[in-house]
């Protein structure tokens, strides 16, 4: 993420120098206090392809807040701005010229030092988690501005969720949020979706027809599965994205568009990148701000206020998630995240007519496989790998062991560290890692 966005431009950001154009497009090295060397052979910093490359061609290195870059006697020289320069001192942002090669000096995606959110919710989302809180505090802090804002994480991890909450926590609230999932149409029928199309176009186009970037105008276009678009929508998208304006398909004339974007991904983009599939300076322009959203696997304490809400959107009583029903949600691995959970809960009430309450829910994880009888202790995961079947088992343990220890001393923590033998601070923390006690709780 680029905290120099969010912190008003103060701070100087870390560069790097990418390949932008050339055989070798994507290729980038960091930038720094030491010269980075640039050229053909192998021992550079930045090893080129292109035969018009010497073979240690040029030097960059930071000088203070720009960069000094040194021609090493090449053959043909190093371009800036038009002119065959030797040595020059330039900002970020620069573009090199290097035989049939480009580099430009760009900055580095840097992660926000700013502490987590106090709030359990932004949106639709909610948690209470560390990890989660640190994402808040992120979107909050850009919700209000209009930088574009790639969010990446696996399926199911609620990438989509962020979008709508960004747009409504913004001042484009009140104008349209339009959702294009790219992945699921091919190439020529979404740029007809994106850009629109005049008509007579293609065969079918029997009528004009706005794109969606029209049609998010004044508001917020939410681009799904971003690392799927072809490279000729990725050229068309990133002159949308400099420019301002849109040409439908077939069309002659240009119309100037204001609209926020919003990109989300489950894949690698900057392995993209690298693989020569997509444009990093499309990359560049769609990832001022780049938000992580880790899976639910890796923040199970957030499993019951998850529940929770889910529970009270369906009009289930606002009680807090306990028992054998919880424990068997935070026994599972949720390799489909949050949508899985929402599936499950939704199979549950499905499979339990008439009940109110979550103990009342027939919890199905996977409802191929029978549940264990009542009395067959903690259950085994043998569909996965040994050490996270393990830890599943272990955490699955630890939580009922401070459960039942914390019931049968009243919730005392003194009381239950001088039975369980646990160190008294240690046992807290981990009351409060499986969402045992409330944070504020302490006792003499």
């Amino acid at each position: 993420m680029y905290s120099d966005i969010l912190e008003g431009g103060t701070g100087r950001l870390r560069c790097q120098l990418v390949v932008i154009d050339g055989a070798d497009r994507g290729r980038a090295c960091r930038l720094g206090e030491a010269e980075v060397v640039v050229g053909g052979a192998p021992g550079c910093d930045l090893v080129l392809s292109d035969d018009r490359v010497s073979a240690r061609h040029l030097a960059v290195r930071s000088d203070g807040a720009r960069y000094a870059v040194r021609d090493l006697g090449s053959t043909n020289g190093t371009w800036y701005e038009g002119s065959r320069v030797a040595a020059v001192t330039v900002p970020a942002g620069t573009t090199l010229l290097v035989g049939r090669t480009a580099l430009r000096i760009e900055p580095e995606a840097q992660p926000l030092a700013m502490p987590p959110s106090q709030s359990r919710r932004f949106g639709e989302l909610v948690g209470e988690s560390l990890a989660i809180r640190e994402v808040f505090a992120v979107l909050e802090r850009v919700a209000a501005s209009d930088a574009t804002v790639l969010v990446e994480g696996e399926t199911g991890t609620g990438k989509e969720l962020v979008a709508r909450a960004l747009h409504d926590a913004s001042p484009r609230r009140r104008a349209p949020f339009v959702a294009v999932d790219c992945g699921a149409l091919p190439e020529g029928m979404l740029e007809s979706e994106l850009f629109g199309h005049v008509r007579g176009a293609f065969t079918g186009a029997a009528q004009p027809r706005s794109g969606m970037i029209v049609r998010a105008d004044g508001g917020t276009l939410f681009l799904d599965e971003l690392g799927r678009i072809s490279p000729t929508v990725q050229a068309r998208l990133l002159r949308v994205l400099e420019e301002r304006v849109v040409r439908p398909l077939g069309g002659d004339s240009e119309r100037a568009v204001d609209v926020r974007v919003i990109a989300a991904s489950r894949d690698d983009v900057d392995g993209e990148v690298a693989a020569g599939r997509f444009r990093p300076d499309l990359l560049y322009r769609l990832a001022v701000v780049r938000v992580g959203l880790p899976p639910l696997r890796t923040r199970r304490e957030d499993l019951p206020i998850l529940v929770r809400e889910l529970l009270r959107r369906r009009g289930f009583a606002d009680d807090a998630p306990a028992g054998p029903n919880l424990d068997r949600l935070i026994a599972h691995g949720w390799p489909g995240n949050v949508r899985e959970l929402r599936n499950v809960i939704d199979r549950a009430i499905a499979l339990s007519p008439g009940a109110q309450r979550f103990a009342d829910l027939a919890i199905r994880i996977d409802p191929a496989q029978p549940e264990p009888a009542a009395g067959d202790g903690i259950a085994v995961r043998s569909d996965l790998p040994y050490a996270e079947a393990k830890a599943l088992v272990l955490h699955d343990l630890e939580r009922r062991y401070l459960a039942d220890v914390l019931a049968r001393t009243g919730n005392n923590l003194s009381a239950a560290s001088r039975e369980s033998g646990i160190d008294r601070k240690h046992l807290r923390t981990l009351a409060r890692k499986h969402g045992l006690v409330d944070e504020r709780d302490d006792d003499a």
